[in-house]
């Protein structure tokens, strides 16, 4: 399957209605450059890779408190249809608790939380990001042939002007 996983219905999560969070949900809060990712367990816990969240020293995967996940950050619930139940998803993040291979590009909070509920060791973010070099490339490649194409990218007929002086 390509592109971002179809959600069933994605929420932003008000204070109020965190008491009601579903019990093994995939839940993001922003970070300056990307979302964490997380798995709510219940009774205000959440399991996630500890990543970079504590700067550049690595975190395990660890069940922390909402506050300490979304660190007063606003709380996103992702709703996507799964192949676990709700209580497969937290067996499952529960059983990697402790593991501690975290890496940005193939083994990250969304790899993580992805596993948990679709069984999909993948990252979408890293997806998107890894894109943007070849979208840029694509994108100059697609103006270069425009210019050849219209002739303002050819050197032929073009006339120079000489800047040197002749006596």
């Amino acid at each position: 399957m390509s592109g971002t996983p179809a959600l069933l219905a994605d929420r932003d999560v008000r204070s109020e209605d965190v008491q009601a969070l579903p019990i093994g949900a995939h839940i993001v809060t922003p970070r300056a450059a990307y979302g964490h990712h997380g798995i709510y367990v219940g009774g205000g816990r959440v399991v996630h890779y500890g990543g970079l969240v504590r700067g550049l020293r690595a975190g395990p995967i660890e069940v922390v408190s909402l506050e300490e996940f979304t660190q007063g950050r606003p709380l996103k619930v992702l709703f996507e249809s799964s192949r676990f139940s709700s209580a497969e998803i937290v067996e499952r993040a529960l059983s990697r608790v402790g593991e501690n291979n975290y890496r940005v590009l193939t083994n990250n909070c969304e790899h993580f939380c992805e596993w948990c509920v679709r069984g999909e060791h993948r990252s979408y973010q890293v997806e998107r990001w890894l894109s943007l070099p070849l979208r840029a490339l694509a994108g100059l490649a697609g103006n270069a042939a425009s210019l050849w194409r219209n002739g303002t990218g050819s050197l032929a007929g073009k006339v120079w002007l000489s800047t040197s002086s002749s006596h």
